[in-house]
């Protein structure tokens, strides 16, 4: 078998593993909208409020970021007890994004929907530390979805005291 060939190899591994990644989170990510759905009816919306098309959209994109950072942790030539770490961060921090829509829509408590965010904002920070450990890349993936996360909290507040 040639160089060539065995990078070839290689490179189609890994962009299928990737893909792998990306499409699982993707999936799972989205299926607490799928059973929970995003009606707004319920609530007045704050004045900084984004437009209903924005949400599918940057959830896609995160959800994408986050597959491929975990992606780069899987690949990692790292410590096992570290990316062991970064897999149970993750884990952690996807658990109560899955959690925050069920609470926060299904519901209708926002008051929960804030306690759920609150630790997940911490999860995720956790993540990006975590990750930073075992590949720098990773966590750097991370920070638009903790901003996200950020702002979805102070639109969580917003929309429980109005």
């Amino acid at each position: 078998m040639s160089p060539v060939a065995t990078v070839r190899e290689v490179v189609s591994r890994d962009a299928i593993a990737a893909a792998g990644f990306v499409l699982l989170v993707n999936v799972v990510g989205a299926l607490p909208a799928v059973f929970f759905g995003a009606d707004t009816n319920w609530f007045e919306e704050p004045w900084f409020f984004p437009p209903t098309v924005v949400f599918p959209v940057v959830w896609t994109l995160l959800f994408t970021l986050l597959g491929v950072a975990l992606f780069l942790v899987w690949r990692a030539d790292a410590d096992r007890e570290r990316t062991l770490v970064a897999y149970a961060a993750f884990a952690v921090q996807f658990a109560l994004n899955l959690a925050w829509t069920p609470a926060f829509f299904g519901l209708r408590r926002p008051d929960l929907g804030l306690v759920v965010i609150v630790g997940l904002w911490v999860a995720v920070v956790g993540t990006v530390v975590a990750f930073d450990r075992v590949d720098r890349r990773a966590a750097l993936l991370c920070v638009p979805y903790l901003g996200w996360i950020t702002f979805a909290a102070v639109l969580n507040y917003a929309i429980l005291v109005g």
